[in-house]
C-alpha cells in the first residue's frame, strides 16, 4: 500500500469523523460545527477529485446488482451532500454570515434530515466496501492466513454492534429524523457525550453490516455466481 493511498484513506476517515462530530451540534456549538462541516466538505471535494476516474468509467460499468446499487448509492449520497451544503450556507451564522438570512425553521429541518441521511448512506457506502476494509485491516495488523476462531469472534462482535444499533435507532429517534417529523427529543449532552457517539457508531455499524450481508445474499442467489471472500487484496484506488 503506497503512502499516497494511505494518506487518502486517512483523509477519508477524517471526513467520516467530522460528519459524526457535526451531528453533535448541541455539544460542539455553532462555530465549531460550521468549521467541522466546512473541513468535511473540503475533504469530500478532494475525495471526488482523487476518484474522478470512477465517474469517467460509469458508461463501462458492468450492469450487475452490486454495481448498479453502488451507482444508486453514490448518486443518493451526492444529492444528500448537495442538500446539506446548500442548507449549511443558508443557515450559517458564522462563516457565511455576510449572506442575506434566507434560512428559517424549515431550512434547518431539511439540514438535519440531510445530515442523518448522509450518515445512513455513507454507512451503506462503506458496507459495500467491507471486504476492502477488512483487507486493509489485515495488512495494517500484519494478519496472514485465516482463523475460524477469529472469524467467529468478529462475527459475534458484528452481531452485538448490530443489536446495539437497533436500540440506538430507537433511542435517537432516527426514523423521525429521516422522515422530517417534528421532535423535541434531543440528546442531553450534559448527561453523556460518549453515549451519543456510541449510538451513532452503532447505527453506522448496523447499516454497514446489513448492507454487507444483504449483498452477500444477493450474490449467493445469482446464477453462475463466483465464490466471494471476506477479505480482498488492498486496491490502489477506491471508488466513491
Amino acid at each position: 500500500m503506497s503512502r499516497f493511498f494511505a494518506l487518502r484513506l486517512w483523509l477519508d476517515g477524517l471526513a467520516a469523523v467530522l460528519l459524526v462530530f457535526g451531528l453533535s451540534y448541541w455539544w460542539l456549538g455553532n462555530v465549531a460545527h460550521e468549521l467541522a462541516g466546512t473541513l468535511m466538505f473540503l475533504l469530500l471535494i478532494a475525495h471526488n477529485v482523487f476518484n474522478r476516474r470512477w465517474y469517467g468509467n460509469l458508461p463501462k460499468t458492468r450492469r450487475e446488482p452490486r454495481s448498479l446499487f453502488n451507482i444508486l448509492v453514490t448518486g443518493g449520497l451526492l444529492l444528500a451532500m448537495l442538500a446539506l451544503l446548500a442548507t449549511s450556507i443558508l443557515i450559517s451564522n458564522a462563516l457565511a454570515s455576510f449572506l442575506p438570512p434566507w434560512g428559517g425553521f424549515t431550512v434547518r429541518q431539511i439540514h438535519t434530515v440531510a445530515a442523518y441521511w448522509v450518515l445512513v448512506i455513507v454507512a451503506v457506502h462503506l458496507g459495500l466496501r467491507w471486504p476492502i476494509l477488512m483487507g486493509l485491516a489485515r495488512v495494517s495488523f500484519g494478519i496472514r492466513g485465516t482463523s475460524p476462531i477469529r472469524t467467529l469472534i468478529l462475527r459475534a462482535v458484528t452481531g452485538a454492534v448490530a443489536v446495539h444499533g437497533v436500540w440506538s435507532c430507537l433511542d435517537l429517534g432516527l426514523g423521525m429524523k429521516l422522515t422530517m417529523q417534528m421532535s423535541l427529543d434531543w440528546w442531553n449532552f450534559e448527561e453523556s457525550v460518549a453515549g451519543f457517539f456510541i449510538h451513532v457508531g452503532a447505527i453506522a455499524g448496523l447499516v454497514m453490516s446489513g448492507t454487507y450481508y444483504t449483498m452477500k445474499l444477493i450474490d449467493f442467489a445469482r446464477p453462475g455466481r463466483r465464490p466471494s471472500r471476506d477479505a480482498q487484496p488492498v486496491p490502489t484506488t477506491v471508488s466513491p
